[in-house]
């Protein structure tokens, strides 16, 4: 009997657009005599909208207007498709906050549904920078030095936060949102006004900022898989026409070639593969996970973030690095995602929610 897969894509954060991309690639590698596809769209506002099941290719990715408040159109949702009997699995594809954060892995726990991906606590762990990198420090991961500070601290005095920046980590350096991803928000600064301003924009999009020192070095990326016993694909890396890959470059215009295996020495291939899983483990991963690093010319290896919901854009590493590693085709990749899914939720059935003796 065939699957009801829902992919949830869309959603309040500026990947918006980026999630519309991922949800496209998806929708048409699922395998359709395999699952119906119910593809549901969530709008930068925040109502949840959906076209029914896909037949053939013919779904509207995108809906117009906003004549429901986001409780409403929920509920529609939430009743046409989760209050039946038939096997249901959720495919959420929706970047950044409000949906990579661990708040709609949330409500897919309390509606108990299988789905793909991280759940509530390595997600809110992963998209905040801060955060997995006081946990990386903790489980011995090596790291570029860092400086993290809120809004009220900017606000309070600009200038000692400045200072304390220049004398922890200097100049060149980056300037990050705490929690957001696709390279939204984040500038490189070589000086205190450059800096000035790269803070007040990453404050636009987090509350929470990290800026990071500058490491000269092969932007090196690893593909984790699994539940309990996580696999590492082989290492890739991008090389780029720029040394600061933003948001327009990574999906505009922007040259862009793919290096696999990544331009690395046996041992550090061997090294950033073994350090991925335990990234992976370290905040509790399930499903899938990419884990980003910088190796420099002398071999030294740094820890440089998760992403717990990797696009699979045209452009995204991640299912070429599966490809590449052991042959693992998209349509292969999906599949397996959704059988980590079902894994983890079967598994989950059998925790007791009532005190019991034994």
């Amino acid at each position: 009997m065939k699957k009801n897969l829902l992919i949830l894509y869309g959603g309040k954060s500026a990947e918006h657009e980026v999630s519309l991309t991922t949800a496209t690639t998806v929708i048409n590698a699922v395998d359709k005599a395999k699952y119906n596809i119910f593809p549901v769209y969530i709008t930068k506002q925040g109502t949840w909208r959906s076209c029914g099941q896909l037949r053939g290719d013919a779904c509207q990715l995108q809906f117009d207007g906003e004549s429901e408040d986001i409780a409403q159109s929920l509920g529609d949702i939430l009743l046409r498709y989760f209050s039946t009997t038939e096997k249901t699995v959720v495919f959420p594809v929706i970047h950044g906050p409000n949906g990579e954060d661990g708040t709609l892995q949330g409500l897919l726990e309390l509606l108990n549904v299988p789905y793909v991906g991280n759940g509530v606590q390595a997600s809110a762990i992963g998209i905040d920078k801060v955060t997995t990198k006081e946990l990386f420090t903790t489980a011995g991961l090596p790291q570029c030095d860092y400086v993290a500070f809120k809004h009220h601290e900017w606000e309070a005095d600009e200038e000692a936060v400045e200072v304390r920046i220049e004398q922890t980590i200097g100049y060149p350096c980056y300037v990050k949102p705490a929690q957001m991803g696709s390279s939204v928000g984040i500038n490189w600064c070589a000086d205190r006004a450059a800096l000035r301003r790269a803070i007040r924009e990453a404050f636009l999009y987090d509350r929470k900022i990290v800026v990071e020192q500058e490491v000269v070095g092969r932007e090196v990326q690893v593909a984790v898989i699994g539940n309990d016993h996580p696999i590492s694909s082989i290492a890739g890396e991008f090389v780029k026409e720029k040394a600061f890959f933003d948001y327009g470059t990574k999906y505009g215009q922007g040259k862009l070639f793919k290096q696999i295996p990544a331009n690395i020495t046996e041992d550090t291939h061997s090294a950033v593969r073994e350090l991925a899983v335990k990234a992976f483990q370290t905040i509790n991963g399930s499903g899938l996970m990419r884990v980003d690093f910088f190796v420099t010319d002398a071999g030294d290896i740094f820890l440089n973030e998760v992403n717990t919901l990797p696009g699979c854009t045209a452009f995204s590493m991640f299912p070429v690095l599966w490809e590449q590693t052991n042959g693992t085709t998209y349509p292969q990749l999906i599949d397996r995602l959704i059988e980590l899914a079902l894994e983890r939720h079967a598994q989950k059935q059998q925790i007791c929610h009532t005190r019991v003796t034994v």
